[in-house]
């Protein structure tokens, strides 16, 4: 059994990309596990799904422990459920120092766990416990778990053997690789074709290409020869066509013939093709190391370092190859990285050589370099041609001005860590015996980005993950001790409608915002828009309940309600007229606090505003946001709205400490949360490696507004500071959609850098992290 069970995974993994394999590999040893009675199905369910379905007020309140996240109290709550988990809460109370000592190691699923817990854990056990307190170390402590379960082999990856692939396949069975970014598994197929003595002939799929192909193929069934078809995707119709030929036409196909085939995923791809097909994957080794060693790779005769004899011109190819591979790196780190994940490729790079290349030809050695071309032509032209984002684009002229100037030729210049500096460089070779010095580990510094960038990255590998196996569940499971699918969404429906907060008497909040301030107005269609939401809740709700029932019809609608709501997710129909949330329990926190927020301002006198706002709590805060400019324009004789500008500071207390509104005008916001790194004494700091925690929560925010009438006026104190221009979102998502406004923040006193080092952080304001 143990045979035929690594053989099928050997079998299976080779069609994944590297992500998925490690998917399969655990789902296989969980389900192994759970047949076998050493896991129970409630901690499976734990496993994959945490504490998202937990209300945060309806949970025992968190410790006061600033390292602890919402989150996961939440998990730990939900796990306190298991029996053996049932004292997690109180050791969290009792030895919270030891926790969280324990929690600030580099690697702390390598040590002890705290308070007794290592004597009573297993491997799953313990997984069970990362995952809760600490998702960035879920994959890691995974694969501990992998290697008990089902052995050390199934921990080590598994290699692509070419040949034994080809072994196995036959005539009527192609073998498709999927591509992914900068793979190519044509060389290798080659390699093998002339190591067994047969012709392979390869050819791009692509519009007009199909003529060539049908007599590619015909001569090879005929004299047994190999075709490499690359690029399938674009030639779907085709592929029907040659799948009709392999299963139908058998007897005229010389048995030594061979079909490959490259294409990237995609949905309309023939599913008969790929159930007759062995299938693989060859993806490119990640990480800067290998970025840069395919960079060069890849370079052309005429790019190659002789070919200028200029000393300007190595430290600027070499620049051009490293500021290519961190902004193709740079992607896997998410909305932290880039806001879109934009497809740089090796034509940008070759543009950007051969604009080098020219410029450093036309240019009077005694003359030095104009860097503003330079910049220009990489960040707004090479490079910046496919950047879209504002943001993006401040992001990559910022790289550009900081490595592409005259400090570039000094001996001692370095990127953004000390280990990564050009290289002395005479030959190719010197390139790749230094890129053989980088180390494989690419830490967050070498991007700029904070040093907790890489834990990022591994939360969200670790929800990306979780999300999938929960996905692909059946149906049909049952929860713990018995109880349906049904039963657990009858029993959380009747407890969410006992919860959901009363419908808005229409005429009553018309009564009440009868003035016709901006401010009024606004607070009308926010609630007109929640009332909404209310409604279709309540609906869905109640209707759930019927159709459990067998009253009436469970439909398309009211099925994907419950399968969501059972995997704590929030129903589509729901998510059309609210808000977007990671979890139902999350969902439900924000409902409550939203309709706390718009009654309490309802409750004020007809001249009375609130104290601060919960900026997160509202539909529309570009809107909140205009209506506050509009009342100080309208108090402000003179004042044009056009010319009426946002203004902030950042104060020094939190929403308790506020007793007035502020005397200046304008409002206090709260909840807002900074991501890339923390407000010390009201300007930017830092984020340590120990701190473990890349977002905080930021100070009251004072917003106003101001006249702007033009930059003749001599600036002003607060604009001669080095300021960082963050921008402000409502979701982690950066995208133009959620895209609030841009508030100013103070960089360090002294700082030379200014504000760089915070663009390359990635820094900017949120209002939601959820």
């Amino acid at each position: 059994m143990e045979f035929l069970t690594y053989e099928m995974f050997k079998y299976a993994v080779r069609g994944y990309y590297e992500e998925h394999k490690f998917m399969f590999t655990l789902l296989l040893a969980l389900k192994i596990d759970l047949q076998a009675g050493k896991i129970k199905f409630d901690e499976f369910q734990t496993l994959i799904k945490g504490g998202a379905s937990l209300d945060t007020n309806a949970v025992p309140q968190k410790p006061s422990y600033k390292w602890l996240q919402n989150d996961a109290w939440l998990n730990l709550v939900e796990l306190s459920k298991l029996f053996q988990f049932s004292d997690i809460l109180q050791s969290f109370h009792r030895a919270g120092s030891a926790w969280e000592t324990w929690f600030k190691k580099d690697e702390p699923e390598r040590i002890e766990l705290p308070d007794g817990w290592d004597l009573q854990l297993d491997k799953f056990r313990r997984l069970l416990l990362i995952r809760s307190i600490t998702p960035a170390r879920f994959v890691k402590s995974a694969n501990d778990y992998i290697i008990d379960s089902l052995g050390t082999k199934y921990g080590e990856g598994v290699v692509l053997d070419m040949e034994k692939m080809w072994d196995e396949s036959d005539k009527c069975s192609p073998m498709i690789c999927f591509l992914s970014m900068g793979s190519d598994p044509s060389v290798q197929i080659e390699t093998l074709a002339k190591k067994k003595l047969i012709d392979c002939n390869a050819i791009s799929m692509g519009q007009g290409q199909e003529v060539h192909a049908r007599r590619l193929l015909a001569q090879a069934y005929i004299n047994g020869t190999w075709v490499l078809l690359q690029n399938c995707h674009l030639s779907l119709e085709f592929c029907e066509e040659f799948l009709l030929q392999l299963t139908e036409n058998t007897d005229r196909i010389h048995p030594d013939f061979r079909l490959w085939i490259t294409t990237e995923v995609h949905p309309k791809f023939p599913i008969g093709l790929l159930q007759i097909s062995i299938k693989y994957t060859a993806e490119p080794p990640q990480g800067i190391k290998a970025g840069l060693k395919r960079t060069f790779a890849g370079l052309t005769q005429e790019q190659q370092l002789e070919t200028n004899t200029q000393e300007k011109w190595r430290p600027l190819l070499y620049t051009v190859a490293f500021l290519h591979t961190i902004v193709q790196e740079r992607r896997k780190f998410g909305p932290l990285g880039w806001n879109i994940p934009y497809e740089f490729n090796q034509s940008d790079f070759n543009a950007t050589v051969q604009f080098i290349q020219n410029y450093l030809d036309e240019m009077e050695v005694s003359k030095p370099i104009q860097w503003k071309t330079i910049h220009y032509m990489i960040s707004e032209v090479q490079y910046g041609g496919r950047v879209t984002d504002d943001f993006d684009k401040r992001l990559l002229k910022t790289y550009v001005q900081c490595w592409f100037r005259d400090e570039m030729f000094d001996p001692n210049f370095q990127f953004e860590e000390k280990t990564y500096r050009i290289p002395k460089i005479t030959h190719m070779d010197d390139i790749f015996n230094y890129i053989d010095t980088i180390p494989n580990y690419d830490s967050g510094k070498v991007f700029g980005l904070s040093p907790l960038a890489n834990d990022r990255y591994q939360e969200d590998t670790t929800r990306r993950v979780l999300d999938t196996i929960l996905s692909i569940q059946p149906k049909e499971a049952r929860g713990g001790a018995g109880e349906t699918r049904e039963a657990v969404i009858y029993r959380l429906a009747t407890e969410a409608l006992e919860k959901l907060p009363p419908d808005y008497i229409a005429h009553e909040v018309k009564e009440r915002l009868s003035k016709l301030e901006p401010m009024n107005i606004f607070l009308r269609q926010e609630i007109d828009r929640f009332q909404r939401v209310i409604s279709v809740v309540r609906h869905t709700l109640i209707d759930l309940k019927l159709a459990i029932d067998g009253t009436i019809v469970m439909n398309e609608e009211l099925r994907d309600a419950l399968d969501r709501m059972y995997d704590a997710k929030i129903p589509n129909v729901w998510l059309r007229y609210s808000w977007e949330s990671s979890t139902l329990g999350a969902w439900f926190s924000d409902l409550y606090a939203r309709n706390e927020q718009y009654r309490s301002w309802l409750k004020l006198d007809k001249d009375t505003k609130p104290l601060a706002y919960w900026m997160t709590g509202f539909f529309n805060p570009q809107g909140f946001l205009t209506a506050m400019r509009q009342e100080i324009t309208r108090a402000n004789p003179g004042w044009s709205l056009d010319n009426v500008i946002l203004t902030n500071k950042i104060t020094r207390f939190d929403r308790e400490s506020i007793k007035e509104p502020p005397k200046d005008g304008g409002v206090y916001v709260y909840g807002i949360y900074i991501e890339g790194a923390k407000i010390r004494n009201g300007v930017l700091d830092e984020l340590k490696a120990n701190e473990k925690v890349l977002t905080h929560p930021m100070p009251v925010i004072h917003i106003s507004a101001e006249a702007d009438f033009g930059t003749s006026g001599s600036p002003t104190k607060q604009d001669r500071r080095p300021t960082y221009y963050a921008p402000v979102y409502k979701k982690p998502r950066r995208t133009d959609r959620n895209y609030v406004c841009t508030l100013k923040l103070e960089c360090p006193p002294g700082d030379k850098t200014g504000p760089n080092v915070w663009t390359l952080r990635g820094v900017a304001l949120l209002c939601d992290i959820k």
